[in-house]
């Protein structure tokens, strides 16, 4: 699998009024574009594997209740934001996508770490189409590596209230620790030398682009990119 020279979706091509971001209305518009998509997966209450990126309800369904506090049932009780759009399964989405374009999966930061991780390589067994999967957590990172052959990415951004620990999180050390396939890095930080030099041994993400302009800028110092809003056309905005 070619991971470099990717434009991809960042949660599906969404404007967040009637298409949510990761809503199966913006991975379908994504797929009929022939766009690559970027999720987030993370657990309910009873375990089921969802796609949706933040820990609590509140900005996306308007309930102030954490995603891990409610039950899958209780969330097919609720729409994203102002749509009649639900909440998806991984399984949704796999069987919506088949395989048609690359998805890229974000797992998000848990305590649940073989939990999380055994589902999502569950689902993506059988799936015959082209998968990432990628986290923040480097312990996810290295279990991923353990367990599937299909390309795994470390996510590295700065952390304004810590230098030393954001250095610490993008440091050599810690990427031989995770043995990533590819990295994917915060615009803000993707400039700096030291993340340059990663490029010459894996190919390096760059998060989140926003527009045209954006991804020109940003295009020398990356080999694929995660953008909002693709493709670049008013009509999407």
């Amino acid at each position: 699998m070619n991971i470099k020279g990717l434009l991809i979706s960042h949660r599906g091509v969404f404007n967040n009024e009637n298409i949510p971001e990761n809503s199966l209305a913006a991975f379908r518009r994504a797929k009929n574009l022939n766009i690559p998509i970027e999720l987030d997966v993370e657990l309910t209450k009873d375990q089921k594997l969802i796609v949706f990126h933040d820990i609590n309800l509140k900005r996306m369904c308007g309930i102030d209740k954490y995603v891990e506090d409610v039950t899958y049932q209780e969330l097919q009780q609720l729409n994203l934001l102002s749509s009649k759009e639900k909440i998806p399964t991984l399984k949704e989405v796999l069987e919506l996508i088949q395989g048609k374009v690359l998805i890229d999966i974000e797992l998000k930061k848990t305590k649940n770490v073989e939990e999380l991780c055994n589902k999502v390589l569950e689902e993506i067994k059988n799936y015959t189409g082209d998968v990432l999967v990628k986290s923040f957590q480097p312990n996810i990172v290295r279990y991923l590596k353990k367990h599937t052959t299909r390309p795994v990415g470390l996510l590295i951004t700065r952390f304004p209230t810590s230098k030393t620990y954001s250095y610490f999180m993008s440091s050599s050390l810690l990427i031989q620790y995770c043995k990533p396939d590819f990295l994917a890095i915060n615009k803000e930080i993707i400039k700096k030398k030291r993340i340059q030099k990663y490029r010459k041994k894996i190919p390096v993400f760059v998060w989140t682009i926003t527009n045209k302009k954006e991804l020109e800028e940003y295009f020398p110092y990356a080999d694929s990119y995660l953008c909002n809003h693709l493709p670049y056309s008013s009509k999407f905005h």
